[in-house]
């Protein structure tokens, strides 16, 4: 058996001045496991936050093949967590045995993605402006400029994915990256896996030699406040509710000096239904569409919460067949008896609207969640019923029939936010309904064609993000590596000796970055 200590991670070294007040539960039986967790005191809370600004007076200034060296080392621990880290995992979260070994993977591929990221160099976004001493009527000064990390960041992790969005996730490998040490709030709903993920990271730092203090972690309820407010953090990044993110934006905003909470929150990911699809191969979009709705027990923050139809005969079969789907899945093990509650609320709240019809699905009851489908009238979501925007976190969907394209539009132009919103046509239907893009270019983050949101991959281009309330800030991603650039900020240097300049910057270009040298992309040293 693993050793899982279950004290507080501080500047390298373990840390238990509080009362080992937590247990990690049996995600399926809810019975206690064989560890305890150690509050964080306000201390200890103090002394993690003040160890990540310590280190973040050496790390910053380590060269980016240094950084790099540190992920990969992560990435390189992360793959060596065995069958027994597994095992435990899956214990936590009810989640299956391939699901955990396929994000361990692809937690350690995002912290090697992010190592190509900081040995390319683009990140830092190198601008020379050099000086024209004869411009008239006044002269330039030389101006260059790059980017730096923010400082400490604050991470909270998600429930729904214990690797790759909790202690070890993007939004860790995307503090690194950028040069900013990081604080983590264990998650209480996996802190084993916690436990185990953070010794793998400091087994890390001490192989490559980083500053202690470079990744801190606190157990416990009730320190997020703390920790948000503490003077040395500088970010937050944050996956969880809406109510979570509002409450950490707002102690951010009121702090003395304000700090950006990046947060991704509540999202319902619209699917349309377009007519020659259904015509084509309704039977087949009803079979993967209840698929990807009760994929992972629905608790993925890009499942398909809302799904919209023209009113047809087609549209009236592939409902008909929708509904045989759903009814037939079998009941799921959600990741905690939180979050099974959580559900049974919201379903609960859906069967009493008298707006809203249920069309399949069996009571809610035991330990398990039932996948559920229900239609609501479409003059709910045009006329503002907040019930239709609220994410319901588990196997369930809505769906929505529009009269026509008029209403179609004005159903889209009804929606909040969202990270995604997917199209399900035929080329004829792409051509015709392209006038829909631009709507939800307004609307979300990522446009998906034929395809179902739940995927989410690491990469350059994706974005996984969208505005309010799928996250607080719009201009982000926490997927992808574009994530870095959410803890990154600029400085301009003007007339400032070659020699002292930071390497980026400097005349001979020593780490062969290509720069945008007056208003051109170059490569080359500078004469």
């Amino acid at each position: 058996m693993p050793n899982v200590l279950g004290h507080n991670f501080i500047a390298g070294a373990r840390s238990a001045l509080g009362e080992p007040q937590h247990k990690s539960l049996d995600a399926t039986t809810g019975e206690a496991l064989p560890y305890s967790f150690y509050q964080a005191t306000d201390a200890e809370i103090d002394a993690a936050a003040l160890a990540a600004k310590s280190a973040f007076a050496e790390y910053r200034q380590l060269s980016p093949a240094r950084r790099a060296e540190f992920l990969d080392a992560i990435a390189d621990e992360l793959d060596q967590l065995g069958d027994d880290f597994v095992a435990i995992v899956c214990q936590e979260t009810a989640l299956p045995t391939a699901r955990i070994q396929g994000e361990r993977g692809r937690t350690s591929g995002q912290m090697r993605l992010f190592a190509k990221v900081l040995r390319r160099g683009d990140y830092l976004g190198a601008r020379i402006d050099l000086a024209l001493p004869d411009r008239k009527p006044m002269p330039r000064v030389d101006l260059r400029q790059y980017r730096i990390g923010v400082g400490p960041v604050a991470v909270f992790g998600a429930s729904n994915f214990p690797l790759a969005f909790s202690t070890a996730g993007g939004d860790t490998a995307a503090a690194l990256a950028a040069g900013c040490p990081v604080v983590f709030k264990a998650h209480s709903g996996h802190m084993a896996t916690a436990d185990l993920v953070g010794t793998a990271i400091i087994r890390a730092a001490e192989k490559t030699n980083m500053p202690k203090g470079v990744f801190n972690m606190i157990f416990g309820s009730g320190v997020g406040e703390g920790l948000v407010k503490h003077p040395a953090i500088q970010a937050v990044g944050f996956t969880g509710s809406l109510s979570g993110g509002d409450a950490l934006c707002k102690m951010a905003a009121e702090r003395p000096q304000p700090i950006p909470v990046f947060a991704e929150m509540s999202s319902i990911n619209p699917v349309v239904l377009l007519p020659d699809a259904l015509a084509t191969r309704g039977e087949t979009v009803a079979k993967d569409l209840a698929a990807s709705v009760v994929m992972g027990a629905g608790q993925f923050c890009t499942n398909p919460g809302v799904v919209i139809g023209i009113s047809s005969p087609t549209f009236t079969k592939f409902l008909e067949q929708l509904q045989e789907h759903m009814g037939g899945q079998a009941p799921q093990t959600m990741l905690n008896a939180g979050g099974l509650r959580s559900y049974s609320k919201g379903v609960e709240h859906l069967l009493s609207h008298p707006g809203v019809t249920h069309l399949a699905g069996k009571p809610q009851e035991g330990k398990q969640a039932q996948a559920q489908l229900f239609k609501a009238d479409v003059s709910l979501l045009i006329n503002g019923d907040p019930l239709l925007q609220e994410e319901v976190f588990g196997p369930t969907t809505l769906v929505i029939e529009v009269a026509d394209d008029a209403q179609l539009k004005s159903a889209l132009q009804a929606l909040r936010g969202q990270l995604t919103a997917t199209l399900i046509g035929e080329q004829s239907d792409l051509q015709k309904y392209q006038w829909l893009v631009p709507v939800l270019e307004e609307k979300v983050g990522r446009i998906l064609v034929n395809g179902y949101p739940t995927g989410v991959e690491v990469c350059e281009a994706m974005v996984h993000g969208g505005p309010y309330p799928a996250t607080s800030d719009a201009r982000g991603t926490s997927v992808g590596t574009l994530a870095i650039d959410r803890f990154l900020r600029p400085v301009c240097y003007q007339n400032y000796p070659d020699a002292l300049l930071p390497q980026a910057l400097q005349n001979a270009n020593p780490l062969g970055l290509k720069r945008l040298v007056n208003s051109e992309w170059s490569d080359q040293p500078i004469a």
